[in-house]
């Protein structure tokens, strides 16, 4: 996709000579060179020259590239240095530890910690329960992952998972004030993730698996949910699964359509894949069609795991088989967690009438959004600079609020519908249309919505 985005914002640091019109030929020559300028600012002035700083967006590494040796081509100026913003946001990491008590004097200390901590320790070692009362464990998640499906990145391993784990726990913080830390394994058997998340476990009121493969992702979350008196969610299936949900809800009424009436396909049959289409079966989807890279799950073929013999039981109804392109043709919905540009534009035009595409591939969709909007009536992806974003930080703050909040360890499918309802609910009927489906994840009060509405949930069970 040829559109500049934030996640490859640089800042140029550029001497020009002085004169009148020295920013507004830089500013014309990063134009031309096809970046999108965010800031300019003037941080050195001399009788005889200037010193820039330039930040823009850019498509990727080369681009920039491009971009430097533009300016660099004009008469006079000099780059002096290129900076990407989003490893200096990274530098350094994005988490800190800050205590939540003063430790300003000895009285302060011999309560925090020694001789006075002694006391606690003993009361929790009397009655374990205790712990969530006196300890960070009431208002803490582990975000574990194995690093063997990052992002769209797939198996880089616990070390480059790390920076991903680093975002998710600031952004519980941010959007719902729990308290969370990255836990990345280097291991990636299920029996020793099983095994060492047990171990942890006394020190968390929760644990979100994060960019685990399939199918190991689903056994480790069962084994954990049946194991452990804390509750375990997999955002990669269930936070997905909420906020697509969610989304579709709100885009069927743009179209005029009911979920049982559309005709969707799903390609992807992972961890997300199989989520998005058990949530929405159980909110009354008769006919779907889920694709993996074989093309489409028949009732006609035999399958080896369980999954996927579940999928063949359960949808594509009339055993269409064929491929992912044969599947789109008179498609009502095209939900897509796969990977990058599976889709293109003559597969998108067999749609149906008033289509709905959700391409959420991250960093590249399954199809390019421009192409997507000359065919579909409501496009959606994963991307923060595209509208329509479908974001799972929508919907894994607010849920585990919710749950920290109800000290419930069991996750049910009415807590995962009713937090769909609740972010569908934050767009007003007035508010919705084709490019608005699904609240900003800034909205700030989605994640306490989310979060009463999973309360209630728990409560009603």
């Amino acid at each position: 996709m040829a559109t500049p985005s934030p996640g490859y914002s640089i800042t140029l640091r550029v001497e020009t000579p002085a004169s009148f019109t020295a920013t507004s030929e830089l500013a014309a020559a990063v134009a031309a060179a096809g970046a999108a300028i965010t800031a300019l600012d003037v941080t050195e002035s001399h009788h005889d020259s200037m010193v820039v700083d330039i930040s823009c967006n850019t498509v990727d590494a080369a681009h920039g590239e491009r971009v430097s040796a533009a300016l660099d081509e004009l008469d006079g100026v000099q780059v002096r240095k290129v900076s990407d913003r989003t490893f200096l946001m990274h530098l350094g990491g994005k988490l800190e530890v800050v205590p939540k008590v003063p430790l300003r004097n000895r009285d302060d200390l011999s309560r925090a910690y020694t001789p006075g901590v002694a006391r606690v320790c003993m009361a929790i070692a009397e009655n374990p329960d205790d712990a969530r009362r006196l300890t960070v464990k009431r208002n803490t998640i582990a975000v574990v992952t194995d690093g063997s499906a990052v992002l769209g990145l797939g198996n880089i391993g616990p070390a480059a998972a790390l920076p991903v784990m680093e975002g998710k726990a600031a952004l519980f913080k941010q959007f719902a004030d729990v308290d969370a830390w990255p836990v990345c394994l280097d291991t990636q058997d299920t029996e020793e993730i099983i095994m060492i998340v047990k171990a942890l476990a006394p020190v968390y009121g929760g644990v979100n698996l994060e960019d685990i493969a399939a199918p190991r992702c689903f056994e480790i979350e069962q084994r954990l949910r049946d194991e452990l008196d804390i509750p375990v969610f997999h955002d990669d299936q269930h936070g997905t699964a909420i906020v697509t949900l969610a989304a579709l809800q709100n885009a069927l009424k743009v179209v005029h359509k009911k979920i049982e009436d559309v005709k969707i396909v799903v390609a992807g049959v992972g961890a997300a894949g199989n989520a998005i289409i058990q949530l929405l079966k159980a909110q009354g989807a008769l006919n779907i069609i889920a694709c993996g890279r074989n093309g489409a799950i028949s009732g006609t073929e035999t399958y080896t795991d369980a999954h996927r013999t579940w999928l063949a039981e359960n949808t594509n109804p009339d055993n269409f088989t064929g491929t992912l392109h044969d599947a789109v043709a008179g498609a009502d919905v095209f939900i897509g967690v796969s990977g990058p540009n599976v889709l293109g534009e003559e597969q998108v035009a067999t749609m149906a009438n008033d289509a709905i595409i959700f391409a959420m591939a991250n960093p590249d969709p399954e199809v390019d959004p421009a192409i997507a909007a000359k065919y579909a009536a409501v496009v959606a992806t994963g991307r923060s600079d595209f509208p329509n974003q479908i974001n799972n930080v929508l919907a894994f703050p607010g849920f585990f609020r919710g749950l920290l909040d109800a000290g419930v360890a069991d996750i049910t499918p009415e807590m995962l519908v009713a937090a769909a309802h609740a972010i569908a609910d934050r767009v007003s009927a007035e508010e919705l249309n084709a490019s608005f489906i699904i609240p900003s994840v800034f909205d700030p009060h989605v994640a306490s919505d989310v979060a009463a509405a999973v309360a209630s949930a728990a409560a009603a069970k």
